[in-house]
């Protein structure tokens, strides 16, 4: 049921609505790293492919890497999910944070799952950027040795 609210009452759930949005803007921080090693990936991928023609010896290299790059870009796609995910569940907190200012039901049991679940979802997303960096230095340190 939606009441009259004062302006005091609309401002004090914008100041909670705020607390999140740094989160938003920081998760969106991380989501532009994502983008940007995959769209590296894609792009080291078809430079590799264009190479890779014929399989012989000095070809084998770059289907091994073509395979790494391939799983990189898996764990970074996967990351990317889950950082939209991120997003998404904590735009709706801030969503639920005003709406329970106006709705006189105790919303806290679905703002806290929906935070959770949100940070939940960005340290999978944060786990597999790990997994792909990891990946990356593997690579990197097998052709230089």
């Amino acid at each position: 049921m939606i009441t009259e609210l004062p302006v005091t009452t609309i401002a004090h759930a914008i100041q909670l609505a705020v607390a999140p949005v740094f989160l938003l803007t920081g998760v969106a921080g991380i989501l532009s790293v994502l983008t940007n090693r995959l769209g590296r990936i894609i792009d080291r991928s078809r430079f590799l492919e264009d190479k890779s023609l014929p399989i012989d010896e000095t070809h084998k290299a770059i289907h091994v890497e073509l395979r790494s790059l391939k799983q990189r870009a898996r764990l970074i796609h996967l990351a990317i999910g889950l950082c939209t995910t991120s997003l998404l569940l904590i735009c709706s907190v801030v969503a639920v944070l005003f709406l329970g200012s106006f709705i006189t039901l105790n919303m806290g049991v679905v703002i806290a799952s929906l935070f959770v679940t949100a940070m939940l979802c960005l340290i999978a997303a944060l786990l597999n950027f790990i997994g792909e960096i990891y990946l990356a230095t593997v690579h990197v340190r097998g052709s230089s040795m």
